[in-house]
């Protein structure tokens, strides 16, 4: 497959030759404008990070020469409104009065549902980037519908493989009552019994998302008495919950997996109130090796005068991942991004990222490790890069799941 951008420059090099003075021909024609839907109000924390991520990379493509023979990367960024319905409005907008090529993004999973379903019925390519629920790329799959980042199914089976030959078997689990929280617990219950054998839950909390009741929620887990915790609050939902646990002491002596913890979105506000020993998936940023990698933290930092987030790190990715499409196609027309969106192979700032063509899911991984403390702050340690290639659902599974996969 050739591409009309070296791969050096698809791979970091952006950032590099951004960094050393470096000015290829610069974008220009009629640009290419791709609809960005989020949480941006509601989610800010990674949303934020994200979006300046996604304008970093768009800005380096577009002076590296831009796509499809040197047509400029353009986004056009919406509040999603956070509900399914004001999204479904916000993407209609987006391909309509914005002239949009195709839509992107969306953070919560009940929100990139509607998404996806609005994108089948109108036959327009909607990639997924931040919603986590399986359910995106398997029962509800669609021909128009492909998701980057690793899903519910696979984040969860990294930390229950962490977790392999433990001798707890009697397990909690905490999650937001909402479709990623009820998609990650699911996911839990039918992979940890192989993991450890006789493992049993012998209680649930789904609290509503943003509005944790944690004095109530960490009374109950403690009333049941686990040897362990599945955790998947984040953000506002985590952080309360952390402070009540520790003040009582849910989780002295008691393993917990924790999904999505140490990223530094989340870290960050837990402060010097970060448990020690959780087992997370995170991005430990700092710790993340490879000149591609460096060069872009280099230049986010440059730019918005802070340490990139796993929102900084998506945003990029995904930019990479849709510059690449984009060449492949050398069309902005829907149908012709989705086939060559199948087994897309791009070489990103964190290595080669796939789209595999049968569930419509990237290989995009993430780190496990676990929590620690460095000074005051909270972060990871005895960190592991897990591919998202070696814990994506078998493909007996896809097939069962879409029959004409």
């Amino acid at each position: 497959m050739s591409l009309t951008l070296p791969r050096r420059i698809l791979a970091g090099g952006l950032a590099a030759a951004a960094l050393t003075g470096l000015r290829p021909a610069r974008a220009q024609g009629t640009p290419v404008r791709i609809g960005e839907l989020n949480s941006y109000a509601r989610m800010a924390a990674f949303t934020g990070p994200y979006r300046n991520a996604m304008q970093l990379a768009a800005e380096q493509i577009n002076r590296a020469g831009g796509v499809m023979g040197g047509r400029p990367l353009e986004f056009v960024f919406r509040d999603d409104g956070s509900t399914p319905g004001d999204a479904v409005r916000v993407a209609e907008d987006l391909l309509t009065r914005e002239n949009c090529a195709f839509i992107a993004g969306t953070y919560l999973s009940n929100v990139g549902l509607a998404v996806a379903d609005f994108a089948n019925q109108r036959k327009r390519l909607f990639f997924a980037t931040e919603p986590l629920t399986d359910a995106l790329t398997m029962q509800q799959g669609n021909r128009y519908t492909w998701r980057l980042r690793p899903g519910t199914h696979m984040q969860t089976r990294m930390l229950v493989e962490a977790a392999r030959g433990r001798t707890q078997r009697r397990w909690a689990i905490v999650a937001p009552n909402y479709e990623y929280g009820q998609s990650a617990a699911a996911n839990f219950k039918r992979l940890i019994t192989a993991a450890i054998p006789g493992a049993e839950i012998v209680a649930e909390q789904y609290p509503a998302l943003g509005r944790v009741d944690a004095g109530a929620t960490v009374g109950a887990l403690a009333q049941a008495r686990p040897d362990a915790i599945f955790n998947v609050l984040f953000g506002p939902d985590l952080t309360a919950f952390v402070r009540e646990g520790n003040t009582r002491g849910l989780f002295e002596r008691r393993l917990v997996l924790s999904v999505l913890t140490g990223e530094p979105e989340y870290l960050i506000p837990l402060a010097d109130e970060t448990p020690e020993g959780w087992i997370v998936t995170g991005y430990p940023w700092d710790q993340v090796e490879g000149a591609a990698h460096r060069a872009f933290v280099e230049a986010y930092r440059a730019r918005v005068n802070e340490t990139p987030r796993m929102g900084s790190l998506l945003g990029h990715v995904t930019v990479q991942v849709l510059a690449n499409l984009m060449n492949r196609a050398n069309s902005a027309d829907s149908e012709a991004l989705v086939e060559a969106l199948r087994d897309l192979k791009t070489e990103t700032i964190i290595g080669d990222v796939v789209m595999r063509g049968l569930d419509h899911q990237g290989t995009m991984g993430t780190w496990v490790g676990e929590t620690t403390l460095r000074g005051r702050q909270g972060a990871m340690r005895n960190i592991r890069y897990v591919d998202g290639a070696t814990v994506m659902f078998p493909e007996s599974e896809v097939r069962a799941a879409r029959p004409n996969a």
